[in-house]
């Protein structure tokens, strides 16, 4: 059997690799939920503990359920057991409702943990040991910017140009790389994904180029990289602008050469991948401060896409708020709703800085709160309509202090959930946690 540990603290990490050697042949260890889904990608897991809380100085859990529903949605049938130190009923019930099949607190009882673990590793389909594969299309709607971004994409997709997505956080760059690779030749094949801002300096070459036995002390078996697990596939790139300059060497250097060599090895391995990045962030102003190398901006934006911000494709609201309301209802098991006229009129009112991502987390709320089939205006409340004058106790005099106020603030108004401040601060969710940590919050 196999399990899959989510959690930022090393030293419980290394203690469950103990406790638990004698129960599963196979233990992958992580500290971030963001690479767990590229490791479900290429290993079948029979359960998966999760924590709730990572470095954020946030402890209400809600990474943990953000991360939870991530996996439901791609592996419905994984059991995954969430793990906190934080007891909570309320949390626990959301838990439970989100996927979960239970709830361990630290510190923990070694013989219910693993007893817990062995009762949900059990319990697993054997069908869910085959990861579920996205085959939905994307959701275009009818605005022009929309209309005119499909008809490119399906020309383009057909070739294998290397493309880069850009636009604002929650605009949907990940989905529309893999529409891309839905229409392309390389269907067949998985798409890798990897965020780049996640990936800490030491580990980029390990995490991307692989490794062999031996390479290193805790390298007990060879290991592909994410370029050589997107062989004849195509290979997702979120948030390039962030690589450090070295990093993005080595990188060049793979794509020039088509060849990546594994950490510890002095053989290349050829690869045939298909490049697709994506960024928030301006690559062209990146370049001419010298923090983006020129020759890699040219060699990844052979085509480049832009998604329109949520704001400017009012017209698709009305239709994507009832696909996310169809998906919530049929998610909870709930009677169908729709919105009522005032409700709509509200939302196309709104700016969404989070954008469809920010929708998503809206509808999913108003239809848990909603009593009725129609949801009301009254339900929604909008973060930039709430409190707007209340953000500090002091006037800020720097730069500095601004930055802290306005990421202090956005905390607040999403309730912590971390994603959603990300989103809404048009930031990665790294960077968030760098600035967290700078200001102490």
């Amino acid at each position: 059997m196999s399990i899959l540990i989510i959690d930022d603290n090393r030293s419980i990490l290394q203690t469950l690799e103990i406790l638990l050697r004698n129960h599963y042949d196979n233990i992958h260890a992580i500290t971030h939920p963001s690479q767990a889904l590229a490791h479900m990608g290429k290993n079948q897991y029979d359960v998966v503990l999760l924590d709730m809380n990572f470095k954020a100085g946030i402890n209400n859990g809600n990474e943990g359920l953000y991360w939870l529903k991530r996996i439901k949605e791609q592996y419905p049938e994984l059991p995954v057991v969430l793990f906190t130190a934080y007891a909570d009923i309320d949390l626990a019930v959301e838990g439970m409702k989100c996927g979960a099949v239970d709830f361990i607190t630290k510190p923990w009882d070694n013989e219910k943990l693993v007893n817990c673990l062995l009762k949900a590793s059990s319990n697993k389909p054997k069908s869910s040991k085959i990861p579920k594969q996205n085959k939905t299309p994307m959701f275009w709607g009818e605005s022009e910017s929309m209309k005119t971004l499909r008809q490119f994409v399906e020309k383009v997709a057909l070739t294998d140009a290397n493309i880069l997505i850009t636009g604002e956080n929650g605009t949907g760059k990940e989905m529309l790389a893999r529409e891309i690779h839905r229409l392309s030749k390389r269907h067949t094949s998985p798409m890798i994904a990897v965020d780049m801002g996640a990936i800490p300096d030491t580990l980029f070459e390990s995490e991307l180029f692989g490794y062999i036995k031996g390479a290193f002390t805790d390298a007990k078996a060879d290991r592909k990289g994410k370029l050589e697990s997107a062989h004849t596939g195509t290979l997702f790139m979120d948030e390039i602008g962030n690589m450090p300059i070295p990093q993005q060497v080595k990188l060049l250097s793979c794509i020039q050469n088509r060849q990546v060599t594994p950490v510890g090895s002095v053989k290349p391995v050829n690869i045939d991948i298909r490049l697709v990045c994506a960024t928030n962030a301006d690559l062209t102003q990146l370049v001419q401060e010298g923090c983006f190398r020129e020759d890699l901006y040219y060699r990844i934006n052979t085509i480049h896409l832009h998604i329109p911000p949520l704001r400017e494709r009012s017209e698709d609201m009305g239709e994507l708020a009832q696909l996310f309301i169809n998906k919530f209802t049929d998610k909870y098991s709930l009677s169908k709703m729709s919105l009522s006229d005032k409700a709509l009129a509200k939302l196309r009112s709104y700016s969404w800085p989070g954008n469809i991502r920010e929708l998503e987390h809206m509808i999913e709320k108003a239809v848990i709160m909603s009593n009725s089939s129609e949801i009301t205006d009254t339900i929604f409340s909008f973060p930039q309509q709430q409190n707007q004058t209340s953000a500090s106790p002091h006037q800020a005099t720097t730069l500095e202090d601004m930055e802290k106020q306005m990421i202090d603030c956005s905390i607040h108004n999403c309730e912590g959930n971390l994603s959603a401040v990300a989103a809404q601060l048009g930031i990665s969710r790294q960077t968030l946690y760098n600035k967290m940590k700078k200001y102490n919050l």
